[in-house]
């Protein structure tokens, strides 16, 4: 949305698309640029939980607001059967699913769809640290509700 709070022709053609918009997208920047300074400082080796830490602290230097090992239900044909956990989801609109490992896996994106479709929200970010160049661990997954 711009200032006056409307939305220009860009963002409301890419929400028409599927595509999320101009704000939630600068989001995901904001988060991927915190994520490749933990990186850089950290760099690669480390377990999830200590980028997770560390990705938290970063996130809350910058003032972007996040949630924590945020609970979803998990129904099937509208019965209760389980409970996941989102790593991060940044300003109630945005999951970040941390990895450590060497490559992003389609298991990874299939995660983080299912955690998009039960949450009903719109993008997801996973994130690997074990990789040389951060920008080479970051895999961007929209969906369309």
């Amino acid at each position: 949305m711009n200032r006056q709070g409307t939305k220009d022709a860009k963002d409301a053609k890419e929400e028409v698309r599927g595509e999320p918009g101009a704000e939630l997208d600068r989001l995901a920047h904001c988060v991927i640029g915190a994520a490749i300074e933990v990186h850089r400082t950290l760099g690669p080796g480390f377990l999830e939980a200590i980028y997770e830490e560390a990705l938290c602290v970063e996130l809350s230097l910058r003032r972007i607001p996040f949630a924590r090992q945020v609970p979803i239900r998990v129904d099937y044909k509208g019965n209760l059967v389980g409970q996941a956990r989102m790593d991060l989801v940044v300003d109630g609109q945005l999951v970040v699913e941390l990895k450590a490992t060497e490559c992003i896996a389609p298991i990874h994106v299939a995660q983080i769809l299912s955690y998009l479709k039960a949450a009903r929200l719109r993008l997801g970010l996973v994130i690997t640290f074990n990789v040389a160049i951060l920008r080479t661990g970051v895999r961007r997954v929209a969906l369309s509700l």
